[in-house]
Formats: C-alpha cells, sequence, structure tokens
C-alpha cells in the first residue's frame, strides 16, 4: 500500500511543471474559444475529449474562419499522428501493467507528459500508479485552466500582451533540456529542429514534425549503435 502511494505522490510532483506551463496555455486557449464563440461548457467537453492542445488550438481557429467538421477532424489527425510515435516509445515500459489499465493510460499521454514519464520510466521501473498521478494531475489542469479560460474569454481580448503565445514553446523547451543527457542528445534535437524547420517550407501541410522526428531518431539509433 505504502508503494503505492509513493509511486501516485511521485507522478503527481512529476506533473507540476506540466501544469505550471498548462495553465497559462489552457487559459489562452480558452480566451480563444470565448472569441471563436464556443461557451465554458463546449469548451470543457473539447478538453475531456480531445486533450491535445497543438489540435485544439487549429480547430478553434478552423472554426472561427468557418471551415467545416470533416477539414478539421483531418487535420488535427494528422497534427496528432506523432502520438503513435509516443506510444511506441512507451510500449516497453508498459509490459508489467495490466492490460486494462493501458488503453486508459495512452488516452492521457501528450507532448509534455510523454516527455517526463520517458525520463523517469528510463530511470527505473514504473506502476500505472505512477502514471495515473502524472497523467491525470496534468489532464485536470488542462481542463480546469481552458474552462476558466473560455469563462473569462471576454474580459481579456488581446492575450498575445500578456505573453500567453509564448508560454506553450516556453514549456517544450524546459522540457527539452530535461533530455539534454550528453554531446548525442544535443545533437539530435539540433538536427530534428533544423529538419522540422526546413519542411515547414518545403512541404505543405502539418507532415513537419512527423518527418523530423523520424528522420532525427533513425539518425539517433544510428549514432548509438556506432558508440
Amino acid at each position: 500500500m505504502q508503494y503505492r502511494k509513493d509511486e501516485l505522490v511521485f507522478g503527481i510532483k512529476r506533473a507540476l511543471p506540466i501544469v505550471m506551463g498548462y495553465i497559462p496555455v489552457g487559459f489562452a486557449l480558452g480566451v480563444m474559444a470565448a472569441d471563436a464563440g464556443l461557451s465554458p461548457l463546449q469548451m470543457g467537453l473539447m478538453s475531456l475529449f480531445v486533450y491535445a492542445g497543438s489540435a485544439q488550438f487549429i480547430a478553434i481557429d478552423m472554426l472561427s474562419s468557418g471551415v467545416t467538421a470533416v477539414p478539421i477532424i483531418i487535420t488535427t489527425f494528422l497534427v496528432n499522428l506523432r502520438h503513435f510515435l509516443f506510444s511506441a516509445s512507451l510500449a516497453p515500459y508498459f509490459r508489467k501493467i495490466k492490460q486494462g489499465f493501458i488503453p486508459l493510460i495512452s488516452f492521457f499521454i501528450t507532448d509534455e507528459s510523454f516527455a517526463v514519464s520517458i525520463t523517469d520510466a528510463e530511470q527505473r521501473p514504473l506502476s500505472h500508479f505512477y502514471y495515473f498521478g502524472l497523467y491525470i494531475t496534468a489532464y485536470s489542469s488542462w481542463v480546469v485552466s481552458t474552462v476558466i479560460g473560455a469563462t473569462l474569454g471576454n474580459l481579456i481580448p488581446d492575450t498575445k500582451a500578456l505573453g500567453f503565445d509564448f508560454a506553450l514553446p516556453g514549456m517544450f523547451l524546459a522540457l527539452l533540456c530535461m533530455q539534454m543527457k550528453n554531446a548525442r542528445f544535443v545533437l539530435i534535437a539540433l538536427i530534428s529542429g533544423f529538419l522540422s524547420i526546413f519542411f515547414i517550407y518545403t512541404i505543405p501541410g502539418n507532415w513537419n514534425v512527423i518527418l523530423a522526428t523520424i528522420i532525427a531518431a533513425m539518425i539517433g539509433v544510428f549514432l548509438g549503435d556506432e558508440n
């Protein structure tokens, strides 16, 4: 029982940096949703069932532009293809977790929670209590912050003036730094960043992150074998 409690508490503590990043970003998303005509209830339901920051930002922007449902669904699907890579990377660490818990845990995987959990999983075996503590804490903060943003949206017409637009990239940079264990990691990060920027200007659509991730991962495997 104590082990379960310790794992749960550890997961919650590890979620706190993510929560600090989610609050301003989620609030800004809620404000955008209010400007697009979504109610706090609609924003809350969207966060509950979609739970994908970048996809939600894109969906709300497309909704405000009058785009129909089908293009929004296709676009958000393409943007979130990277989650297949996240799940594949975490799969080896789920072997000792009950099969019934895995689909539920997988729903809560995001860029930020993946970065934290993969770092911790590489250090020692972790139970489902850790993942629930980490993922559900982050998930709850996202849902609540987006609802609050949608509720108070009409009071803050310009979120950029408050620097909300930098919150998301700032959080990603902080999580990236957690992965910088040696020169090889730094090199792979630089390569993937360069490739992503290159693909933005050379390939239409939202494939830049997926392609950059796959190519950089292949390079990382090759460099790892060489060492």
